[in-house]
């Protein structure tokens, strides 16, 4: 029996926009000859590392690879080692990047639909690390065909289902598994345009946001949406943000949303799972779960099943059901830390050092035990250069128990966030270590 198959994009009409791209917005059709134009210079390389940092040029080799039946491998980060690891795991794979892309030249071009295996690999990517060793996760082009479905409907139910279809402006890298699903597959399978550009810094967020026409949906995460409102910029006129990759603090889901006028809606998932649920943050503190996705708590966390899983999944996240297609979120496997028998979340100790006058960034850490310590004591970094450790201790103990207080708290320029904003224990531990 012939095996089933799909085709590379959601568009109908070929002159649709399908990305801004530098100062021009590029066709569908555009959008398929280059795409051809790099899938003929691919050769045998039996899959790609995709490097690409510019948005459009990532689609272009996703999409010429996909063509090609030839599975894009996305490292955690650009670092040399991390990618030569990559390598020496996939036996004839190579990398991509921007210039070879952009330069790739064929003689003759089909600009016609690829249609795609629906149970091929299409991308590999792997965890943060920011909990342990990264870990690979393949993800079927059925797979990921079904998850942006479910995604689509959220972001358009959002927006109150517009007439006109939404624009895309992301800060998050492309090889993330939240970049992948909203300024990656939304666009190849949804048909929501995308700007090509990365923007970290305020003002180049605004330049990109004014850059494509509304609807406009800004796809960020806790810690640049954070400097875009510290930073006074103005806006452009906004319909939509999007958050992912960290707990956003529901204090500036608030100033954000009456900064802006926008809502801003907050997803959950992992690199295993796909975004599986969301909520309006300044607004509620439940999550709501996409249709048919079902969890299950355990001891040791919760088992999720979607419709694009072949099984369930065990996520280290403890979820707890709390109506109809609706949880609470009570902290991971690694998070939580019992001390002198009680039981609390790092995350939420985080976010009430972070809500202190004077403090720009924070993170507490669980150091390793020391050889022969009976006592378990945790550490925090912070940023807050206004203030001194000792001021911050001393209202930290007004409202936290004693057994959480930080031992140390360590005052620190920055702390060492990823290009999603991330933070890696070893990163900390090593902070910790120096400081």
């Amino acid at each position: 029996m012939e095996a089933a198959t799909f085709p590379l994009l959601g568009h109908a009409d070929p002159s649709a926009i399908f990305a801004y791209h530098g100062d021009s917005a590029v066709s569908v059709s555009a959008y398929l000859a280059d795409v051809a134009r790099v899938a003929a210079g691919l050769g045998d390389a039996s899959a790609l590392i995709n490097l690409c940092e510019d948005r459009y040029w990532f689609l272009v080799a996703m999409g010429a690879a996909l063509s090609r039946h030839r599975t894009s491998l996305l490292p955690s980060s650009r670092a040399v080692d991390v990618v030569r690891e990559v390598a020496r795991t996939w036996p004839g794979a190579r990398s991509i990047e921007d210039a070879e892309v952009a330069a790739a030249g064929a003689d003759a071009v089909d600009t016609g639909i690829p249609r795609i295996d629906a149970g091929m690999t299409a991308l590999i990517g792997f965890t943060s690390g920011s909990t342990g060793e990264p870990k690979p996760n393949a993800k079927t082009f059925a797979s990921l065909r079904q998850s942006t479905a479910y995604n689509a409907r959220a972001l358009l139910k959002a927006l109150g289902n517009p007439s006109e279809v939404p624009n895309i402006v992301a800060t998050v890298p492309p090889q993330h598994m939240y970049g992948i699903e909203l300024s990656v597959f939304l666009p190849l399978l949804a048909g929501f345009p995308v700007h090509s550009g990365r923007p970290l810094f305020p003002a180049d967020i605004a330049r990109a946001l004014s850059e494509v026409p509304r609807p406009r949906v800004l796809v960020s995460t806790p810690v640049h949406l954070r400097a875009l409102l510290e930073s006074g910029i103005k806006w452009p006129e906004l319909d939509l943000i999007v958050s992912a990759t960290a707990p956003l603090d529901p204090t500036l889901a608030m100033a954000i949303e009456d900064a802006t006028a926008a809502p801003l809606l907050e997803l959950f998932g992992s690199t295993e799972t796909c975004v599986i649920a969301y909520r309006r943050t300044a607004q509620e503190s439940v999550w709501c779960l996409f249709d048919e996705v079902t969890v299950n708590p355990v001891e040791d966390g919760t088992w999720i099943n979607a419709p694009w899983f072949i099984e369930p999944k065990l996520l280290q996240d403890h979820l707890m059901l709390v109506g109809a297609g609706q949880f609470e979120l009570r902290g991971r496997n690694q998070d939580l830390v019992d001390i002198a028998g009680k039981r609390a979340s790092l995350a939420d100790l985080t976010l009430r050092l972070a809500r202190l006058p004077g403090v720009v960034d924070a993170a507490y850490v669980l150091p390793d035990p020391e050889t022969g310590a009976r006592t378990i004591r945790l550490a925090a970094l912070v940023v807050a250069p206004s203030r001194t450790a000792a001021e911050l201790v001393a209202e930290l103990r007004q409202g936290c128990d004693p057994a959480f207080l930080p031992r140390p708290l360590k005052l620190v320029d920055r702390l060492p966030r990823n290009e999603t904003g991330k933070l890696r224990r070893a990163d900390l531990l090593a902070l910790l270590r120096t400081s």
